[in-house]
């Protein structure tokens, strides 16, 4: 289905351009599904089959795109390793993905790691290769290491075959990687679009991508954006400035982001120099939005404000609508999507009735097909009747879905997901930690933060800079703690678990240090 997307928006939109590199180089529709088949044939010939991973370890770029599809066109499966993680993150994700092939921007001196961890082969399959790729600033450079001589018209279509691993955490911080195939990505873009395509007469509407193209909604929306036949420009590292710069000289109608993103834009010093009365309505998703935000954004804006909730494995999920009035929908997050049925269920999974609080679960044909290689935790991830669960706790009122809170530990930074128990495997190795527990603090910029609260091990008690330089050498920056809180003992169960709960009432009374403020996607 990616792949005759592809074909078909070439056809139809032929010279339009379809994305805009950081590098500055654009690239057509008919440029993309010509070199889609180029870079497939390289692909072939470096051994890669339908069935073998591909692992992509790039920035958002076009050659991030056009490997994807060229992927796909063959009938291979694309993992996307964010590029902005640390070398150990990556690896495990690598570990899991297994590879064949890995395309990286760092040289191959650098990534002897990959394949280092990977699960014995069977038969005489080698170990993953890995190719070096430079992102490229016209298109006689682009992915020359890659493109071949097309030989054949690719695999033939299956709404069964695999697609695509994204990547998320489970609920004790394991990575896994959901499966998604042709099918899922078929009802993700009905939804979307409605299978309608653009009049390649119209011009071209211009949007912002903003995220790492790892992600849930890159990774599946893509053949809804090629049917739109919109020109995207990519962006290597997200700032308010910037996106506040493209909105007013592309006249973009949507302002789209994760709540931090928006947040960081209404506040920016310069954001009344701008013209954005291009913008017709605000999409918010990824992360939790403060009524507040929701409001300011109305407000300043004059348009609707449409919240999206989902989760990863979800596929797609629920939403508010432009047409709805904001004192129907006060605090929630929307209805289910059409063909989306979301129910609230006890942890027996029994389903609880309307203003019951339970666990929210998502029951679509976009649900993903299994987690890769991990058929106990795939079984654990479902109810009995192949609903998602998706470890928020929430209630209905009124058919739409108020979120009350999460019944995993993990909190949504800037977009990004954190998961305590990670953070605090690597703060606890600080030689000035005796015990530490990672807790979500509400942040009205990155929607929530990670404080730290420490039991030191001396007299004299790390600082949140010690701390963050410490545990910056394994994990990125958006999982590093952005506040310290230091303590005598931390609260436990009558189980002697950690009353998490208890933790974050203390962090709350407790003075503490806080960090500088850094970006959504660091």
């Amino acid at each position: 289905m990616l792949s005759d997307t592809l074909r078909t928006a070439a056809e139809r939109f032929g010279d339009r351009i379809a994305w805009v590199s950081p590098t500055g180089l654009k690239l057509s529709y008919g440029q993309a599904d010509r070199l889609a088949d180029e870079v497939a044939a390289g692909l072939v010939a470096r051994g890669l089959r339908p069935g073998d991973v591909l692992g992509l370890i790039l920035p958002p770029s076009a050659e991030y795109l056009v490997s994807y599809l060229a992927a796909a066109r063959l009938g291979a499966i694309t993992a996307g390793v964010n590029h902005r993680l640390t070398p150990s993150e990556q690896q495990k994700l690598l570990d899991l993905a297994d590879p064949s092939l890995v395309l990286d921007t760092q040289p191959q001196s650098s990534l002897s790691r990959v394949g280092s961890g990977s699960r014995p082969r069977s038969g005489s399959r080698t170990l993953p290769s890995v190719l070096q790729v430079d992102p490229a600033k016209s298109i006689d450079g682009f992915l020359t290491e890659l493109r071949g001589v097309p030989v054949g018209a690719g695999i033939h279509y299956s709404a069964d075959r695999a697609v695509a691993i994204v990547f998320t955490s489970g609920t004790t911080g394991t990575p896994r990687g959901a499966v998604f195939c042709g099918r899922q990505l078929e009802f993700i873009t009905s939804i979307d679009t409605g299978n309608v395509w653009s009049n390649p007469l119209e011009p071209a509407l211009h949007t912002l991508s903003g995220m790492s193209l790892t992600h849930l909604g890159p990774m599946t929306k893509l053949p809804g954006n090629l049917m739109r036949g919109s020109t995207t420009h990519l962006l290597e590292r997200w700032s308010p400035l910037t996106a506040l710069e493209l909105t007013q000289r592309h006249e973009m109608p949507v302002l789209a982001g994760v709540p931090t993103q928006i947040a960081l834009m209404l506040h920016h010093d310069r954001f009344g120099d701008f013209d954005l009365s291009c913008v017709q309505a605000v999409i918010m998703g990824g992360g939790p939005a403060s009524p507040g935000l929701i409001s300011e954004a109305r407000d300043r804006l004059g348009v609707p404000v449409m919240i999206r909730y989902s989760c990863t494995e979800a596929g797609t999920g629920v939403g508010t609508e432009p047409t709805d009035r904001p004192e129907e929908t006060p605090g929630t997050v929307g209805r289910p999507h059409e063909g989306v049925e979301l129910t609230i269920r006890s942890s027996a999974g029994e389903l609880l009735p309307d203003g019951a609080e339970g666990e929210v679960c998502l029951k679509s044909p976009a649900v993903m097909s299994a987690y890769w290689r991990d058929p106990d935790a795939t079984a654990l991830a479902f109810t009995a009747d192949g609903a998602v669960r998706t470890g928020d706790s929430g209630r209905l009122v009124n058919g739409s879905l108020v979120l009350v809170g999460r019944s995993r530990d993990m909190f949504v930074r800037g977009g990004n997901n954190v998961h305590p128990g990670e953070v605090e495997a690597v703060l606890e190795k600080h030689p000035g930690v005796r015990e530490v527990a990672v807790i979500a603090q509400a942040d009205e910029t990155m929607g929530e933060i990670g404080v730290a609260v420490v039991i030191p091990a001396s007299e004299i008690p790390p600082t949140l800079e010690d701390l963050r330089e410490f545990a910056g050498a394994e994990l990125a920056a958006y999982k590093l703690p952005e506040r310290l809180v230091l303590t005598k003992e931390l609260p436990l169960t009558p189980m002697d678990k950690l009353d998490r709960p208890a933790v974050a009432a203390l962090a709350e009374e407790r003075p503490g240090k806080s960090g500088s403020e850094t970006e959504p996607n660091e």
